[in-house]
């Protein structure tokens, strides 16, 4: 396994940990640049490290009791120092408080770069299907 492949391994396990609220386990696997980027369903764009924590952070306190994570790889490249992947994320959470699992299903765009101590997230954009097109 290439050290791109193990760092996307260790992303999407960590999206488990997310979507039950819990979003250390993803920290460490994002770049601590300051051109780092995040665009979620749940506000506008942000940039700089302190600012995706944070923002992350709020993302995952909406989100309890999460399962069924699944991720369908559209598309996936790799050049030089870059890369990225195209998918669809879908999992059950309780979303806001509620008190029952909903269905999500997002589209995803992660970016990838290798930097001095390996492979790091630097973008991810998420944003939400619509049901009849997320099957």
């Amino acid at each position: 396994m290439s050290d791109l492949d193990e760092l996307r391994d260790r992303y999407h396990r960590s999206v488990e940990a997310l979507i039950t609220g819990d979003p250390e386990p993803q920290k460490p696997l994002w770049s601590r640049r300051d051109d780092v980027t995040l665009a979620n369903p749940y506000g506008p764009p942000v940039k700089g490290w302190d600012r995706v924590c944070e923002v992350a952070a709020r993302a995952a306190s909406r989100l309890r009791e999460g399962e069924g994570l699944t991720f369908d790889r559209i598309s996936a490249y790799e050049a030089g120092d870059l890369a990225y992947e195209v998918g669809i994320q879908r999992f059950r959470a309780k979303l806001d408080g509620a008190d029952d699992l909903s269905p999500v299903a997002l589209r995803v765009t992660t970016v990838f770069r290798r930097e001095d101590d390996g492979w790091k997230i630097v973008h991810r954009h998420a944003d939400t299907l619509p049901e009849a097109q997320a099957t």
